[in-house]
């Protein structure tokens, strides 16, 4: 129960918004639900008329053309016997077959070739010569009922097939049938021209008035496209709307037709009226949920930043206790006289020393940074060798990285580097802070060596320090710059600091208009960088540079 307490103390907020957000949501839940639902039963009305009138149109097409060629095809079996053949023109209607181009006739007569008449669509009663092109889509058509005829296959019912293998072309087919036997074959060659100009129009029109009483008023747009996707016919020109739905022709296959709504759609009327309810609410629950976020992370913030100076707090009254003890208790051995060695004198000299360096380092850290909170931190900027600063810093950092069993290895550039404008103190105090970082989250590392780079990239002056530490997750190397931030592994409990360093470390390379980068993997070490902008002149590079540093790597190992 306590525990309980606890939680909803701590998470009070989080639980506030808790109990506002799940109602809300619940409400938009339902009302969502409901408009989907009704949504979803418009469109599938809309859809189903639409898909029904392009099925009429479809069946109106057929019928027009099948009708037609029961009517044109069919002969009788004697008419097409030897000499019959030549006067079969009686047996075709006298009037005009709407929808052909071209009449034919073939005859299968066992010991015959197959003999191919032709006639006018217009005019049945004049034979013709056909195109090539016709000829070889008719011979190709009746292809298998002469392969039928050849072999006796028992057909039993005689009925108007399509062939389409030329689009040009198309060719309607009725076989001849004698006691189930194939013995010859009718057909007409389809008019594209007339079927686009003549029979499309008129069963759109009539589909539409069937369907949609209303006729051309509907609020609908039907349009018929060609094999090149090309508007051939149009109730009416379409301005935008996507919800056309399309379907292929029958015989024209290479012919579609569509239908879209003209205005806006019942469904999405609905949609409409969803989206704008269904916005306002969401809109007043944004507001709502995003104010509490808001408070939430503000108070979060403050929580979270009390804790670190909490911590900061411990954090630096235990650094400031440990250098002091030290100082304290060598200073006693000293003047009680208990050490008489002049090398051990030294020694302990030079552990008060270092002590007293790391206490300096820690409280110009905290003056530093309250200078940078109250805006009074300044700069004594001057040209000065970066390489020349990163050594001295090293030297003075020797003793207690000997003490603390570290390896220092020193590559100054292989060549002489340019000037750069910086304050000499805030430089080394910089380099200071990655060093005691180096250090202290290293101290469990198998290799315990920092490796400290100058070099000049792009006009720029960089000083890198490399560790083998316990290195940084991906998502907290950008926190790691905050103040009072510190890593969150597991490790870091055991490593104390005040969690100023790297902030100051930013603030100063960033006041010399530089920039600081780091590249770590957790367990393999880390990476940081500094980069200063060089001087901007070679005549400064040399008026400032002075004693150069040797080339070659040198270390400060531990003895």
């Amino acid at each position: 129960m306590q525990r309980l307490r606890t939680f909803f103390k701590r998470h009070v907020l989080l639980v506030g918004l808790a109990g506002v957000v799940v109602p809300l949501l619940s409400i938009i839940g339902l009302q969502y639900w409901s408009l989907r639902k009704l949504e979803k039963t418009s469109i599938v009305a809309g859809t189903v008329a639409m898909k029904n009138y392009l099925g009429g149109v479809q069946s109106e097409v057929r019928g027009f053309y099948k009708s037609n060629a029961e009517q044109a095809l069919t002969v009788p079996a004697y008419s097409i016997r030897g000499e019959n053949l030549r006067g079969i023109k009686q047996h075709f209607p006298i009037c005009k077959v709407e929808g052909a181009k071209r009449l034919f006739i073939t005859s299968f007569e066992p010991g015959r070739a197959a003999q191919t008449l032709y006639f006018d669509a217009n005019d049945s009663s004049a034979g013709v010569e056909p195109a090539q092109q016709e000829a070889r889509a008719v011979q190709f058509a009746i292809a298998p009922l002469r392969l039928y005829a050849e072999e006796g296959t028992n057909i039993t019912e005689s009925m108007v097939w399509m062939e389409d293998h030329d689009a040009e072309n198309l060719v309607l087919l009725k076989p001849v049938i004698e006691n189930s036997k194939v013995v010859g074959v009718t057909g007409m060659i389809l008019d594209p021209e007339y079927f686009c100009r003549v029979v499309l129009p008129s069963k759109l029109e009539e589909s539409l008035k069937k369907f949609y009483p209303e006729g051309t008023d509907a609020n609908v747009i039907v349009t018929a496209y060609d094999a090149q996707n090309n508007v051939v016919i149009s109730s009416q020109k379409a301005k935008g709307q996507d919800d056309e739905i399309k379907a292929n022709l029958p015989y024209f296959y290479t012919y579609k037709i569509g239908i879209r709504s003209r205005h806006m759609t019942p469904e999405q009327w609905a949609h409409w009226n969803f989206n704008y309810s269904l916005s306002l609410s969401l809109l007043m629950t944004a507001v709502l949920i995003g104010g509490i976020i808001l408070a939430l992370r503000t108070a979060s913030r403050e929580m979270r930043l009390s804790q670190m100076k909490a911590d900061f707090v411990s954090n630096v009254s235990h650094e400031l206790r440990t250098p002091l003890a030290s100082i304290r208790v060598f200073g006693e051995f000293m003047k009680l006289g208990r050490v008489g060695e002049q090398a051990k004198i030294r020694e302990y000299g030079e552990h008060i020393e270092t002590e007293s360096r790391r206490l300096t380092q820690l409280i110009n850290n905290i003056l530093d940074f309250s200078k940078i909170e109250s805006g009074r931190k300044t700069y004594n900027f001057e040209r000065a060798q970066v390489e020349e600063i990163v050594a001295e810093t090293l030297k003075t950092c020797e003793v207690r990285l000997k003490q603390s069993g570290f390896t220092i290895v020193f590559q100054p550039s292989p060549r002489q580097l340019p000037a750069a404008v910086v304050d000499r103190d805030a430089v080394a105090q910089a380099l200071m802070n990655l060093l005691d970082n180096a250090v202290k989250y290293s101290e469990q590392a198998e290799k315990k060596e920092v490796t400290v780079r100058v070099a000049e990239r792009d006009r720029a002056i960089n000083v890198s320090v490399t560790d083998h530490g316990i290195g940084i997750a991906r998502d907290e190397q950008k926190k790691i710059f905050e103040k009072f931030y510190r890593v969150s592994t597991g490790l870091v409990h055991d490593v104390k600091g005040s969690g100023l360093g790297l902030s100051l470390v930013k603030h100063i390379v960033e006041a010399h208009r530089g920039n600081v980068t780091v590249e770590s993997e957790p367990g393999r070490g880390s990476v940081f960088t500094i980069s200063l902008p060089a001087a901007e002149s070679v005549s400064d590079r040399e008026e400032t540079h002075g004693k150069s540093l040797e080339s070659e790597v040198w270390s400060l190992e531990s003895r």
